[in-house]
C-alpha cells in the first residue's frame, strides 16, 4: 500500500470520527468524503505534511479553523448540486413554520375571514419575497449564509396601528352582511396602510446601513437596550398565543409537549434509516431526525391527530380544530400565482403608521446585528467587517421595502431558526442558502402550496406559539450574560424598561381615544408610538443606561464589544476575504473613490495602502 493511500485512509477515518457519527443528512458517506478531499478540506485537517493542525484560529486573518468548528461545509464550500438541494430544503422547512404563523395573527387584525383564500396569497407573497431577499443578502449583501424573511417583530407595531379607532374591525354581523367586493376592500385598505408604513419606515434602515451610520448609532445601543427591545416582542404577543391555543387546550398543550420532547429530550436520538452505498448496497445508518425537524414532525403528527378526530366526528362540525374547517381556502386557491408589487392596491402613507412601524425596523436591526458574528463563527468565516455589517443592514432594509411594496404585510429580518440550523447541521455553505432562496421563490408562485398551511388547526398553531414566542423572550434575555446582574443599577433599568411599557402600552391600546391634542394626526401618531411596547421599552432602556452612571464592565460594554466589534475594518489589506463580492473586485480596488463608500468591500482600504 502506498504512502498516499495510507494517508488517505487515515484521513477518511478521521473524517468519519468527526463528521459522521451519527449522520445528520442522507448524503452518502463515500461521496461526502470525496467532496471534502476535493474541496481542499484536507488542508484544514492537516498542515500539508500529515501532521494534525491544532484546530486553533488562523492568526493571519482571524478566521476560525474549519476543523475547530467541525464543519462539514464552510462558507465558501460548494456541495454538489444534488446535495445542495437537499440541504437547502432543510433550511426551507426550518423557516416555513415561522412564516406561516404570521398570517394567523395578521389576517384577523385585517378583518379577513378564516375562509378567505387571499390568506394563501399573503403566505405565498411572504415566501416569494423571502426567497428574493435571501438570495440578494447571501450573494451581494452581508454574504453570510443567513435567511431573510417575515418576522414577529413587525407584528407588535402592526397590531398597535390596527388598534386605532379608524382601523378597528366592524362587528362580525356587519361583515357577514357585506358583499364580496366590500369584504375584500375592508381588508385591502388596511393592507395598503401597512404596506406604506412598512416600505417608508424601512428606508431608515436602508440609510443607516448604506451610509455607514449604523456603526455610529449602535455605540449607544447597549445590552440593556437589546434586552427589553427583543424580549417585549414575545411578551406582548402572549394574548394572541392564548387566544389561538384556547381553541382546544388539549391539542395545544400536546403540541407544546411534543415539540419539547422532540427538540430537547430526543434531539440526540438517532433513527436508523436505509441508504444505498456504492459497492455495499442497502445499509442502515443513524439519522438525527428529531434534532433536524422537531417543528415539522410536531405539526405533522398533531395535524394528523386532528385529522383522525375530524374523521371520527370527535370534533363536531364547525369546531376550530377540525382539519376541514377552512377547506374552501385550498379549493379556491389558484395553482399558480406570481405576486407583484401593488397587488392589493397602491400603498397609503400616514405619519402615525410610518413612525409606529419604525419600532419594528429598529428592533429587527438590533436583532440582526446580534446574529452576524454568531453566523460568521458557525460558518468558519472571518469576523464580519464594518462594510459587511453596513451592507447587511442596508440590504435588510431594502428587502423590507420590497416586502411592503409587494403587500406581504410584514418586513424582513434574519431568521434565528436558520441560524440554529447551521449550528446543528454543521453546514455553513453560502451556496446552500442560495439554493434555498430558489426553492422559496418557486414555492411562492404555487398558490395551492401556500393555501395548504392555512388548513393547520388553530390549536396546533397556538401550541407552537407558546414555544416560539417563549424562545424570542429567551433570546432577548440571553443578552444579560454580558452585564453584571449583581448591580442594583442594572436591575433597576431592566425591571423598569420591561414592566413600564407593558403597563403603559396596554392602557393606551385599551383607550385609543385617550390622547386628545386637537390634531388627529398627532393623536394617532402618539397613540401608535406609546402603544408599541418594543419602542417604549427600547428607548427607555437606552436612555436610562446611557444616563445613569455605571462602569463599562458593569454595563456589559467590555464583553459586548468583543462580541460585536464595530470599529474599523480588520481585514482591509487588499487580500481576498469571505465578504468580497463574487464579481468585480479587481475593478473596485482599482477605483480609489470606492475606498470611501461604506458598503463596498474596499471601504477604508487606503489606510493600508
Amino acid at each position: 500500500m502506498s504512502k498516499k493511500t495510507k494517508h488517505s485512509n487515515s484521513l477518511r477515518a478521521e473524517i468519519h470520527q468527526h463528521h459522521f457519527q451519527p449522520l445528520q443528512t442522507f448524503d452518502d458517506i463515500e461521496v461526502a468524503e470525496e467532496i471534502i478531499i476535493e474541496n481542499e478540506s484536507i488542508k484544514k485537517v492537516t498542515n500539508g505534511d500529515g501532521k494534525a493542525n491544532d484546530g486553533g484560529e488562523n492568526k493571519a486573518n482571524g478566521k476560525p479553523s474549519k476543523e475547530n468548528n467541525k464543519l462539514l461545509y464552510g462558507i465558501n464550500d460548494n456541495p454538489p448540486w444534488y446535495l445542495s438541494i437537499f440541504l437547502a430544503f432543510q433550511h426551507y422547512l426550518t423557516m416555513i413554520g415561522a412564516i406561516v404563523s404570521i398570517p394567523f395573527i395578521l389576517t384577523p387584525a385585517l378583518c379577513m375571514s378564516d375562509e378567505d383564500p387571499n390568506r394563501g396569497i399573503i403566505i405565498s407573497t411572504m415566501i416569494f419575497v423571502t426567497g428574493i431577499v435571501t438570495y440578494f443578502q447571501a450573494t451581494w449583501g452581508v454574504r453570510l449564509p443567513i435567511v431573510q424573511g417575515g418576522t414577529i417583530s413587525f407584528l407588535v407595531p402592526t397590531l398597535a396601528i390596527l388598534a386605532l379607532p379608524q382601523w378597528k374591525c366592524p362587528p362580525e354581523a356587519e361583515i357577514a352582511a357585506m358583499d364580496e367586493d366590500s369584504r375584500q376592500e375592508l381588508w385591502q385598505i388596511r393592507m395598503r396602510e401597512l404596506s406604506g408604513a412598512i416600505a417608508v419606515s424601512a428606508m431608515v434602515q436602508v440609510i443607516l446601513g448604506y451610509t455607514g451610520l449604523v456603526g455610529k448609532i449602535l455605540r449607544f445601543v447597549t445590552p440593556l437596550t437589546i434586552v427589553p427591545t427583543v424580549s417585549l416582542v414575545g411578551l406582548t404577543l402572549f394574548e394572541h398565543a392564548a387566544e389561538t391555543a384556547s381553541k382546544h387546550w388539549g391539542i395545544a398543550v400536546g403540541t407544546t409537549a411534543m415539540l419539547t420532547l422532540f427538540s430537547q429530550i430526543m434531539s440526540n436520538v438517532a433513527i436508523p434509516v436505509p441508504a444505498y452505498r456504492k459497492g455495499h448496497g442497502i445499509e442502515f445508518r443513524p439519522f438525527l431526525l428529531f434534532r433536524l425537524f422537531p417543528v415539522l414532525l410536531t405539526i405533522m403528527i398533531m395535524w394528523g391527530l386532528c385529522g383522525i378526530l375530524t374523521l371520527t366526528d370527535v370534533f363536531e362540525e364547525g369546531h376550530p380544530s377540525r382539519t376541514d374547517v377552512r377547506l374552501k381556502v385550498l379549493t379556491n386557491a389558484k395553482w399558480f400565482y406570481v405576486p407583484y408589487p401593488g397587488q392589493f392596491g397602491a400603498p397609503s402613507v400616514t405619519l402615525s403608521g410610518v413612525l409606529g412601524m419604525l419600532a419594528g425596523v429598529l428592533a429587527c436591526t438590533v436583532e440582526s446585528l446580534s446574529y452576524y458574528p454568531t453566523v460568521s463563527q458557525m460558518s468558519g468565516a472571518q469576523s464580519p467587517p464594518l462594510h459587511a455589517i453596513n451592507r447587511g443592514i442596508g440590504t435588510e432594509g431594502l428587502g423590507t421595502v420590497l416586502a411592503g411594496l409587494w403587500g406581504a404585510g410584514n418586513g424582513t429580518n434574519t431568521f434565528g431558526e436558520n441560524v440554529g440550523a447551521i449550528g446543528v447541521t454543521k453546514i455553513g455553505s453560502r451556496r446552500v442558502i442560495q439554493w434555498a432562496a430558489f426553492i422559496m421563490i418557486l414555492q411562492g408562485v404555487i398558490g395551492k402550496f401556500g393555501a395548504v398551511f392555512i388548513l393547520i388547526p388553530d390549536s396546533v398553531v397556538g401550541g407552537i406559539f407558546c414555544v416560539m414566542f417563549g424562545m424570542i423572550i429567551a433570546f432577548g434575555l440571553s443578552t444579560l450574560q454580558y452585564v453584571d446582574l449583581r448591580s442594583a443599577r442594572n436591575l433597576y433599568i431592566l425591571g423598569l424598561s420591561i414592566f413600564f411599557p407593558m403597563v403603559l402600552c396596554k392602557w393606551i391600546q385599551q383607550h385609543p381615544t385617550a390622547i386628545q391634542t386637537g390634531n388627529e394626526t398627532v393623536d394617532s401618531t402618539l397613540t401608535v408610538l406609546l402603544g408599541t411596547t418594543i419602542l417604549v421599552g427600547g428607548l427607555l432602556g437606552c436612555f436610562l443606561d446611557n444616563v445613569i452612571p455605571g462602569t463599562a464592565k458593569e454595563r456589559g460594554l467590555v464583553d459586548w464589544a468583543n462580541e460585536m466589534p464595530l470599529g474599523d475594518d480588520n481585514i482591509n489589506d487588499g487580500t481576498a476575504t469571505d465578504y468580497d463580492f463574487p464579481y468585480g473586485m479587481e475593478t473596485l480596488r482599482s477605483w480609489k473613490w470606492t475606498y470611501y463608500v461604506p458598503f463596498l468591500p474596499t471601504y477604508k482600504l487606503q489606510k493600508q495602502s
